[in-house]
């Protein structure tokens, strides 16, 4: 439902489960990944407003080798109705399907100025999406742009400007948190609906972005899909603060209509 975002990737689900059902929680470990090149060396980014954007993190892989994802790969894909297209792409659907966060890979040679700008779109503005079609943009939009023009609709859908292709050498990984409100707005506005913004319209963990390209990351190097560079460019301004609730239990079984020991409700708490 959409109250329980966690319950939107896989590792959320297995953390319910195991919680339900008293069995171990086993989330993914992941290993350090980059060679001893800066990420900034390679690119940048501005977050004009993190109203818009409170979190956006991106890392770099080069000497892409594209090719078909390993079957394994494939066949988890398919099993959630996502068609298999190359292992770049396919990561980030991955990742997608086992974080709850969206991500994004652009052709880095594509990116005017090497620069990745996050703002508010300008009224008018154009840009022809993934699905080859032409959008108009406009002034409430959340929109990634290099130094030049729009190359995506944030939390909706990228460009057909930057797409990773058979081409592409140099791919920049993009996970980030984006305004649920903008997010959707946006996309209705579009009549475009996509995986990426039923997500995001629902208030992701900004926590989770990092973990996400990490493990992308990861998945690249397992694959031999490319050489990830060293570092992380890391936007996160105000940092999200843990909230401590109060444990009130005869508050919740008056509340409930219930009369849970406060010992059980402890410990499923715990867990």
């Amino acid at each position: 439902t959409s109250n329980r975002v966690d319950c939107f990737g896989i590792i959320g689900l297995a953390r319910e489960a195991a919680a339900t059902f008293r069995k171990e929680f086993h989330p993914p470990v992941v290993t350090a990944t980059g060679n001893n090149e800066d990420v900034n060396d390679y690119v940048k980014v501005s977050v004009e407003d993190t109203k818009l954007c409170p979190r956006y993190t991106a890392r770099v892989v080069k000497n892409i080798k594209i090719a078909p994802s390993p079957e394994w790969m494939q066949r988890r894909l398919a099993a959630q109705g996502i068609r298999p297209i190359n292992n770049i792409v396919d990561i980030t659907n991955y990742i997608m399907l086992e974080y709850g966060q969206p991500m994004h890979a652009y052709d880095l040679d594509n990116i005017e100025g090497k620069k990745i700008i996050v703002r508010d779109a300008s009224d008018g503005e154009t840009l022809e999406t993934l699905d080859e079609q032409p959008r108009e943009l406009k002034s409430g939009m959340i929109t990634i742009a290099d130094e030049k023009r729009a190359i995506g609709v944030a939390g909706v859908m990228g460009g057909a400007n930057t797409e990773v292709t058979d081409t592409t050498t140099t791919v920049l990984f993009e996970s980030a948190n984006f305004n649920p409100i903008l997010v959707r707005r946006g996309a209705k506005s579009l009549g475009m609906r996509t995986d990426a913004s039923a997500l995001f319209e629902k208030g992701l963990d900004s926590e989770n972005c990092l973990n996400a390209i990490n493990r992308a990351c990861e998945l690249i190097e397992e694959m031999g899909a490319g050489e990830v560079i060293g570092g992380c460019i890391d936007i996160y301004p105000i940092k999200k603060t843990k909230t401590v609730l109060p444990f009130e239990p005869e508050k919740m079984n008056k509340f409930l209509g219930t009369d849970i020991p406060a010992s059980d409700m402890a410990e499923y708490l715990k867990r």
